[in-house]
């Protein structure tokens, strides 16, 4: 037992459960440098945009597609950095008057129901992307499925942030895990 009253993990799943948590710290690190990528290119697409349109009286054809594309694909790799902080909406009224255990039961299960979420919205996301691969962007041409692969990058990055959840419970990333820099 911890000192918080959880049962600690064996050692073999407690080698597991790092490994895993390493696994997801690299790829938490790999989507962040991505996102900030994401959001610098569609800002510096926007304002030459602007330069383009209001000072030469011109403008960049695909200027409204990109930064909408890369708006996407941010928010949707963002998702999981908010699953690993605990910030995204929920109802605690329930949680709040169980005991640790059962909070701890509780958050477990409830990582486990959004896993088996991300798996259909995984297999969802990938058959339009599949449905869309042949159909090119109006004014790009790439495929229009880019709009999809984030979300399929996103049901998988945030099922092994939930994963982590249901095996480690909620203090997988330790009590400080909402203190973490962004970068």
């Amino acid at each position: 037992m911890t000192q918080s009253g959880h049962p600690s993990p064996g050692p073999a799943s407690a080698g597991l459960l790092a490994l895993l948590r390493k696994a997801v710290d690299l790829i938490d690190a790999l989507s962040r440098w991505t996102i900030v990528a994401a959001m610098g290119a569609m800002t510096l697409l926007i304002a030459a945009q602007v330069f383009q349109r209001y000072v030469l009286s011109s403008s960049i054809d695909a200027a409204d597609e990109l930064s909408r594309l890369f708006f996407v694909w941010s928010i949707f790799l963002a998702i999981p950095h908010g699953i690993r902080r605990g910030v995204h909406v929920g109802i605690d009224i329930v949680l709040r008057l169980l005991p640790g255990r059962g909070q701890d039961l509780l958050q477990r299960g409830s990582a486990l129901a959004g896993l088996m979420l991300m798996a259909v919205v995984f297999v969802t996301a990938l058959g339009a992307a599949e449905d869309k691969w042949g159909e090119l962007m109006p004014t790009l041409p790439v495929t229009a499925a880019l709009y999809y692969i984030p979300v399929c990058l996103c049901a998988a990055h945030s099922a092994l942030h939930l994963l982590l959840l249901a095996l480690g419970g909620p203090r997988v990333w330790g009590e400080d895990a909402w203190k973490e820099t962004l970068l």
